[in-house]
C-alpha cells in the first residue's frame, strides 16, 4: 500500500511533553464496533466485560541514549538490540566520523568500539571492561526518550519516572510501551473489582520503533527484529480466557504484536522466545487478540499503519481527525484510545 494513505496533518502542538497527571487522568477516545464516544481512561473498567484479559508488556527501559567522543568528534548512539553480553546493536549520529573498530568513549570509565556495520548505519557496539553491561549505562546512560519529545525539551530527573510504566520487571526496552503508562494501583484494583483480569508477556522494544517509513509503498519497509517471551501458563491463560467467551485486550501495540507473532493459524496462542519482525499493515487476519488499548500515533507510522489495520484506514482517519479537533494529546506522554472492532 501507498504510504501516503497513512498521512495526516497533525498539528505540533498536539505531541505531549509530559504525561497526565495522575495517570490514569488522561483521555481516552473509545471505539466499539461502529460507536465511537469520548471518555477517560479511569473509565476502562466500565468500558470492558467480566472475564476480559488485558495483558501488558513487562520490559523495562534501560538509559540507551549515549554521548561519547572519537577523537575530537561527537557522537551519538542510540542502543536498539542487543546481540551478546557486552554487544548491542545502536543507530549512530555522526558515524560518518567512524571507522569499523574505533573506540568511542562515553566517559565516566565507559568506552565501546564500533564494529560491524550495517547497511541501515547501525553499528555493534562492544562494550569494554567486565562490569555488567547496564551498570555500564546507570553511569554513562540517559533516558532514551522520543525524538519527537527530546527535540522540544531536555530529558531530566522526572523521565526517569515517567517513562517506566509500573509493571516494568525486564530490562531492556529502549522505549517505553506507552500505553501501559496510563495505569496506577488504584486503576487496577477497580479492574479486578469489575472481574477483569490482566497478564504480562515481554517484549524488549527497540529505537526503531521511532524511524521514520522512508519507503513509498509499505511492502518496501524493513522492521527491525525485536526479541520478545510468552511463557507456557500466559499462553495457557490467554487461550483459557478466549475459550470461555472473555477477550483478550493489548495494551499497547507492543503487547499486541507479540501475542500475534505467537498465534497459530488456528487462533492458539503457542509459548514464543525469539525474536519478532512482525508488520501489520491493513489485510492483515488477526488472530490473537479481540481489541487493543494504544496511545495516538505519528502520521505515514507503522503503528498507525497497524491500528488502521484493526479498525480500518478510513474509520481510523476519521477517529484521529476527531481527536485532534477535539484537542487529544498524542505519543508517547499523550492520551489513549480503546479499539474494540
Amino acid at each position: 500500500m501507498n504510504v501516503d494513505l497513512f498521512d495526516f496533518d497533525l498539528p505540533t502542538d498536539r505531541i505531549a511533553l509530559r504525561p497526565a497527571a495522575p495517570r490514569d487522568a488522561a483521555r481516552m477516545l473509545v471505539l466499539d464496533g461502529d460507536a465511537t464516544r469520548d471518555a477517560g481512561v479511569a473509565d476502562l473498567p466500565g468500558l470492558l466485560r467480566r472475564g476480559d484479559l488485558l495483558v501488558f508488556n513487562d520490559t523495562r527501559v534501560i538509559p540507551a541514549q549515549l554521548d561519547g567522543r572519537r577523537g575530537d568528534a561527537k557522537i551519538g548512539a542510540t542502543l536498539h538490540k542487543r546481540e551478546g553480553p557486552r554487544r548491542w546493536r545502536a543507530f549512530v549520529r555522526n558515524a560518518r566520523r567512524l571507522r569499523d573498530g574505533d573506540v568511542i568513549d562515553f566517559g565516566n570509565g565507559v568506552s565501546a568500539a564500533a564494529v560491524d556495520r550495517e547497511e541501515d548505519g547501525s553499528y555493534a557496539l562492544d562494550f569494554a571492561g567486565d562490569e555488567p553491561v547496564e551498570l555500564l549505562l546507570e553511569r554513562a546512560g540517559h533516558m532514551p526518550l522520543p525524538p519527537y519529545i527530546a527535540g522540544k525539551r531536555p530529558t531530566d530527573e522526572r523521565d526517569a519516572a515517567d517513562y517506566q510504566t509500573m509493571f516494568a520487571a525486564e530490562p531492556g526496552a529502549v522505549a517505553a510501551p506507552t500505553a501501559a503508562l496510563h495505569f496506577t494501583p488504584a486503576l487496577m484494583a477497580a479492574l479486578a473489582a469489575a472481574g477483569i483480569g490482566h497478564a504480562t508477556l515481554t517484549l524488549h522494544v527497540g529505537a526503531g520503533t521511532f524511524l521514520p517509513v522512508k519507503a513509498t509503498d509499505t511492502a518496501d519497509h524493513r522492521m527491525h527484529a525485536e526479541w520478545g517471551r510468552i511463557d507456557a501458563a500466559t499462553a495457557d491463560r490467554l487461550n483459557a480466557v478466549r475459550t470461555a467467551g472473555g477477550r483478550v485486550i493489548a495494551v499497547g501495540t507492543t503487547s499486541l504484536r507479540l501475542i500475534e507473532s505467537a498465534t497459530d493459524a488456528d487462533g492458539v496462542i503457542r509459548p514464543f522466545d525469539g525474536d519478532t519482525s512482525i508488520f501489520i499493515t491493513p489485510g492483515y487476519r488477526f488472530r490473537g487478540i479481540d481489541g487493543l488499548m494504544s496511545n495516538f500515533h505519528l502520521p505515514r507510522s507503522t503503528l498507525f499503519m497497524l491500528v488502521s489495520a484493526l479498525m480500518g484506514r478510513e474509520r481510523m482517519q476519521a477517529a484521529y481527525a476527531h481527536a485532534i479537533a477535539k484537542g487529544y494529546r498524542f505519543y508517547s506522554y499523550g492520551d489513549a484510545s480503546l479499539l474494540l472492532p
